[in-house]
């Protein structure tokens, strides 16, 4: 059976959306499943260094593309889980080097390997968005709880619909129970309900994610971190187990003084 293709995306660039994509990554080989980590952010690659293997980039997405390696070269395996494995975003090219069509050949081939294909998307919705999506069946849109993140979030849950993708999920990262309460931060069914779009997780602000950033080591190999769990939760969920989860912190809303601008 093929494996399934997640673009993980947001409006903004800052929202942990690389950050999700290790870490989701490591927690659905730590279940078993074999999955390949993919950097489409050309130029500005950082999901190398989110993983520590920086180092050992030796061929990129680009030298796919173009015939000057294999895939099976360009990819680097975890060496802390053998399930896990990696393709690099190029360096020194830009996003308008690769096309949609290249994505999706790429897409294909890791299909046949892969369990799951997590990739992580730039910023923004210019070309480098339209080229990570390309081969993607699913996306995961990672949002924080603020007007600007949300309102960004809505024009590229838009675009996604517009690309027919099948489903489309939201990640609601750096939430603050006290926040919300003090009506400060946008409540998780508020954000919901103005996207259209239900929540898989919501993540609380973590300040250990620099720690782990840093590091080069993915959180949810600390047994100890806050959102360990809440990783390892969304990747039974993806995995087909049918769990619901939403670790909703508070649910005190002030919908109306933002709705009027999403009309």
């Amino acid at each position: 059976m093929a494996g399934k293709v997640i673009v993980v995306t947001s409006g903004k660039g800052g929202v942990g959306k690389t950050t999700v994509t290790a870490n989701l990554g490591m927690a659905l080989a730590q279940n078993g499943h074999k999955v390949c980590l993919v950097d489409t952010d050309m130029g500005l690659r950082n999901l190398d260094l989110v993983l520590g293997v920086e180092q050992r980039i030796i061929f990129d997405i680009i030298d796919v593309a173009f015939g000057d390696c294999r895939l099976q070269q360009a990819l680097i395996h975890d060496r802390r889980n053998t399930n896990l494995y990696f393709l690099p975003a190029s360096q020194r090219c830009d996003k308008s080097v690769l096309r949609p069509v290249d994505m999706q050949i790429i897409c294909g081939g890791l299909r046949e390997s892969f369990d799951f294909v997590l990739i992580d998307c730039p910023a923004g919705i210019e070309d480098g968005f339209q080229v990570a999506i390309a081969g993607a069946d699913e996306a995961l849109v990672v949002v924080n709880p603020e007007v600007s993140s949300v309102r960004d979030a809505d024009r590229v849950v838009g675009l996604l619909e517009k690309a027919g993708m099948k489903e489309t999920r939201l990640i609601i990262n750096r939430c603050r129970p006290e926040l919300i309460a003090r009506h400060d931060q946008i409540a998780v069914a508020d954000i919901e309900e103005l996207l259209g779009v239900p929540a898989i997780a919501v993540m609380p602000d973590d300040p250990t994610v620099i720690t782990s950033t840093n590091k080069g080591e993915p959180l949810v190999l600390d047994r100890n971190a806050k959102l360990r769990k809440t990783f390892e939760a969304m990747a039974i969920a993806l995995g087909g187990r049918n769990l619901q989860l939403v670790v909703t912190p508070g649910q005190v809303t002030f919908f109306g003084r933002i709705k009027q601008m999403f009309a």
